[in-house]
């Protein structure tokens, strides 16, 4: 039986404007003007003999059809892309795009990343760090390492990395005049701050220690710099366990007191659906995870 199906050149434009809610930033992404977004949708609008946006002055929204259409238009995209990919023999070698986290590509991934390419000497990695979420269809991104609480929808997750949060400082520190025994003597000691969302207001009052001012010291947007500067002997950083394990198991870094703050959120490994049908996508997942699970 013949399919009946909508005009398929009008569904990107459709996609797109679906997902930003705008037809100018779906037009940007597509290269082409406003107005052949727009046609594009009120063709498909046309032939479907439905609304699918509500249009007004300088916005539009979905209208609960176009809301349900858009999810499994953009289901049928996906797969329309990953099955084009398999097809042109991309799935198993080549490159592989990679967006996570700054600061656990620094600390976490490239300190591992060898071990992959001398399994996996044909797949090229290519790293994109960003805090936004990858968009898997404009941005070409095959994986992405996300933090959060493994909650994506449309998407596939798999838990990577726990964590929890303490402080940690040179060893240099530890032995300096000044002691850095007990909670107590960070009163007595340069806090180093970051852009984390456990911060020192949050642990001391956690923990209970009381006397300490939670604002003092110098502050770094990125955990890689705060981590450093706490190596170089400038202060005691609250280290992320996963991104300051590497550092204590080589003595760059030392716990003075053992009292942790069990972290809400964690790193996963994010992918769409069909990504694993891409042998070098299945490779990488496969990988960090055997690589987590290595981790003491």
């Amino acid at each position: 039986m013949a399919r009946r199906l909508p005009p398929l050149n009008g569904l990107p434009s459709f996609e797109a404007a679906a997902r930003h809610l705008s037809f100018s930033k779906a037009a940007d992404e597509l290269h082409v003007t406003h107005g052949a977004v727009s046609r594009a949708i009120r063709n498909l609008e046309d032939h479907l003999g439905v609304r699918l946006f509500e249009r007004a002055t300088r916005s539009v929204r979905l209208t609960p059809v176009g809301t349900s259409y858009a999810a499994e238009v953009r289901d049928a995209l996906d797969q329309l892309a990953a099955a084009t990919v398999i097809a042109t023999g991309q799935q198993s070698s080549g490159a592989l795009n990679v967006s996570a986290l700054d600061g656990f590509v620094a600390k976490w991934l490239v300190p591992r990343l060898f071990r992959f390419r001398q399994a996996h000497a044909d797949i090229d990695v290519r790293l994109s760090t960003t805090d936004k979420l990858a968009d898997f269809v404009s941005d070409g991104i095959d994986i992405a390492i996300r933090y959060g609480r493994g909650q994506y929808p449309g998407l596939e997750s798999h838990l990577l990395v726990e964590e929890d949060v303490f402080p940690v400082c040179s060893p240099a520190l530890i032995e300096a005049a000044v002691p850095l025994r007990t909670p107590d003597d960070l009163k007595s000691h340069t806090l180093i701050h970051h852009d984390y969302y456990v911060d020192w207001s949050m642990w001391l009052m956690w923990a209970g220690i009381k006397g300490v001012n939670p604002h003092r010291g110098p502050a770094f947007r990125s955990t890689e710099h705060a981590v450093q500067a706490a190596i170089q002997g400038e202060g005691v950083v609250l280290g992320p366990s996963a991104l300051v394990g590497d550092d204590l198991a080589a003595g760059r870094l030392v716990r003075p007191f053992e009292i942790s703050f069990p972290a809400e959120l964690a790193y996963y490994v994010v992918y769409p659906p069909r990504a694993l049908q891409r042998e070098k996508v299945r490779a990488f997942r496969d990988w960090l995870l055997a690589e987590a699970a290595g981790d003491p």
